[in-house]
């Protein structure tokens, strides 16, 4: 069984049920605005109090994570010869494999590969075909487009949006 969440109308609102409506709509959009505002300070403020003190936290995990680094890098297959990892009081450190990516070897371009592949793994190469709808959109009103859009089973709509913009408090 399908069910649909419609939307119901009210019907039968009075001119003075909507002026009210529209007075309240406004009321707490402008509210909304204000407490946004007040976040944003608050945050604002927050930051500028810890921004110096971030900063320096920033720069000494730089230097650090290259301190590190460095070491188990220079120390690879004595620290590493086992495990990937190496745990200490504080922390641990280690190497994990990135995700698998396609590079081309030396001498090669992906112009190359193309190539390559049509001729050795055909079933490797995407061959794409789509209707370029951002072009039957920008050329609809053409004479060599327009009366085809129907033929071709395509019609151009435009959905009705409701909205109420407020107007601002001074």
């Amino acid at each position: 069984m399908i069910t649909r969440n419609a939307k119901r109308i009210k019907v039968g609102i009075t001119a003075t049920r909507f002026e009210e409506a529209m007075a309240r709509y406004a009321a707490a959009e402008h509210r909304e605005t204000q407490i946004n505002k007040s976040i944003e300070l608050e945050v604002n403020e927050l930051l500028e109090k810890y921004n110096d003190e971030l900063m320096c936290l920033s720069q000494a995990k730089t230097t650090a994570f290259e301190i590190v680094q460095s070491y188990c890098l220079e120390n690879k297959e004595v620290l590493f010869d086992k495990r990937r990892t190496i745990g200490t009081l504080h922390a641990i450190a280690g190497f994990r494999l990135g995700t698998p990516r396609l590079k081309t070897a030396k001498g090669r371009d992906w112009k190359k590969v193309l190539e390559a592949l049509k001729e050795q793994l055909p079933g490797y190469v995407r061959i794409t075909e789509e209707p370029a709808k951002d072009l039957l959109l920008a050329d609809r009103h053409k004479e060599t487009v327009a009366p085809f859009l129907m033929q071709i089973g395509v019609q151009v709509v435009q959905d009705e949006l409701f909205y109420i913009e407020s107007k601002k408090a001074a």
